[in-house]
């Protein structure tokens, strides 16, 4: 498959060069995102096609199941390509009623870090993005210095911020060095939303702006995530152009969006899954973003 790359801490000496098409692996669990995937032998089998076709950057959770999504990408792929870049989130968990809380205490994070090295069976991770989830009663600034204190242990190698605003993100990169963002972002959501799980997401196409102004990649997620009534009939036009599906479009928009954004569909279906990374042999023409803008 043809894939660009992007760097990800581009000024840290421990700087990661990955494909720019990621792999998010929330949608492997079982429904609401809670349990076992209904078809486990896929669900391995999409992790091992993303090393074959040249995937090196998966997303993760130890909230997304609970605990299902790392077990599944240690089981199905340790011990690790050397290239392999897993990146997880902390700052939430989720209840026995499937609730989603945030959890993002000092000790909190420090034990959700902890779990995370022992359940993908590694010694340190290479990217763990503090996310920001509505109710939380702990300072932002208190969260993000226990994340850096984590990395200066070694248990993180870079940290990254989710789900925040400009000025949490200008706050953010005061403190430490940022070394992606993970926002909710895509054609039909370039705005703020509001989710059932995760609160508010903040800042679009502002935050991806000062993404792209300091070197930072952007990090979509829910980038397939249809926020409008009505789906925008001009992606139908230019999928029908390519003969491609609306998904297709939607992911070589944002590839074509800014070279500082890294994709990262998810998805349980194995023909799913290959049709995105069919996204990554369209080009789409400056007239035909134009066109979508």
């Amino acid at each position: 498959m043809k894939m660009s790359e992007i760097i990800i801490g581009g000024k840290s000496k421990a700087a990661l060069n990955v494909k720019r098409f990621g792999y998010g692996t929330m949608r492997l669990t079982g429904e609401g995102i809670w349990g076992e995937p209904t078809n486990r032998a896929e669900a391995l089998l999409i992790l091992k096609q993303c090393i074959k076709n040249g995937i090196n950057f998966l997303d993760t959770a130890d909230y997304y199941g609970d605990d299902v999504t790392n077990r599944l990408i240690a089981e199905a792929l340790h011990p690790y390509p050397a290239d392999l870049v897993i990146c997880t989130k902390v700052g939430g968990a989720r209840k026995p009623d499937r609730s989603w809380i945030p959890f993002n205490r000092p000790e909190n994070l420090r034990s959700s870090i902890d779990n995370n090295l022992r359940t993908l069976k590694l010694d340190q991770i290479s990217l763990v993005h503090f996310r920001i989830i509505a109710g939380g009663d702990v300072p932002f600034k208190e969260s993000l210095e226990t994340m850096f204190e984590l990395q200066k242990e070694g248990k993180i190698l870079h940290v990254g911020v989710s789900n925040v605003s400009v000025e949490e993100l200008e706050t953010s990169m005061s403190m430490g060095q940022i070394a992606t963002v993970e926002n909710m972002y895509g054609h039909s959501q370039r705005t703020s939303l509001k989710l059932q799980y995760g609160g508010e997401t903040r800042g679009g196409a502002e935050v991806l702006a000062i993404c792209e102004k300091n070197g930072i990649p952007l990090i979509p997620y829910f980038s397939l995530f249809q926020s409008l009534p009505k789906k925008d009939g001009r992606i139908s036009i230019i999928a029908k152009k390519y003969n491609a599906t609306d998904a297709q479009i939607n992911l070589a928009w944002l590839l074509h969006r800014s070279a500082w954004i890294l994709p990262i569909p998810g998805t349980s279906s194995l023909k799913h899954f290959k049709e995105n990374l069919k996204a990554t042999e369209i080009e789409l023409t400056d007239e035909d973003a134009n066109f979508l803008e």
